[in-house]
């Protein structure tokens, strides 16, 4: 993997620069980075997608402390579906993001009182090279009629399944126009189920596991019956 997982990336795109809070719903965050954890261990050949529910293929660590633990969760559980195993590990995953990204001097912690008494924390960015380096990865892709390499197509995926366009300071018409390359991107990659897989940009094995995970996260949205 890069030095920046996709769930950080997800969480840069989405938390404000300036005010440092985040900028979406954080149910839909929540989901869409617990759903980026599974995909960045798919992109390490390490979790697979078969007969409904998400394995460990294989244990070994990548050296990320996050991905590390929750490979080891799914290596010593039951195989469970995409849906479960957002819904598990949704739960306190944005806190040890931010700490770990806080730690790396990547954003900053500012704590503040509200109301006298309210503690809130917010995260404006230290370091903001590391989410730049993704909105030009992004940027490309949406300007240019080829399909990206699979890792920048599966975070693209995942933009488009949380409808984070105005993340990435788009409105209007040109909302529209991205969302629309975001899923042509998703579907010529074979992660919507659009193209066969021996056609798109991606290991069949991500490709079916990025495909349920979207299709998990948009039903925990409500987004699909």
């Amino acid at each position: 993997m890069t030095g920046v997982a996709l769930a950080e990336e997800l969480l840069l795109l989405a938390y404000d620069d300036e005010t440092g809070k985040a900028t979406m719903p954080r149910i839909s965050l929540d989901l869409g980075m617990a759903a980026a954890v599974l995909v960045e261990l798919a992109l390490a050949g390490r979790i697979a997608y078969a007969d409904g529910s998400l394995a460990a293929v294989d244990p070994t660590p990548v050296g990320e402390p996050i991905l590390d633990a929750v490979l080891a969760r799914i290596a010593d559980d039951t195989p469970h579906s995409p849906s479960s195993w957002v819904q598990r590990l949704r739960h306190g995953l944005r806190d040890r993001i931010l700490g770990d990204l806080v730690a790396r001097g990547v954003v900053r912690d500012v704590e503040e009182t509200e109301m006298g008494f309210i503690v809130v924390h917010r995260y404006p960015a230290a370091d903001p090279s590391v989410e730049e380096d993704s909105r030009r990865r992004l940027g490309e892709a949406l300007a240019d009629g080829q399909l990206p390499d699979e890792r920048t197509a599966a975070l693209a995926t995942l933009v488009a399944v949380l409808r984070m366009e105005p993340t990435l300071g788009l409105t209007g018409e040109a909302a529209v126009d991205a969302r629309r390359r975001l899923e042509e991107i998703a579907g010529g990659a074979g992660f919507s189920g659009n193209v066969s897989l021996d056609d798109s940009v991606v290991r069949p094995s991500v490709g079916l596991v990025v495909a349920a995970l979207a299709q998990a996260v948009d039903q925990a949205l409500g987004k699909r019956p």
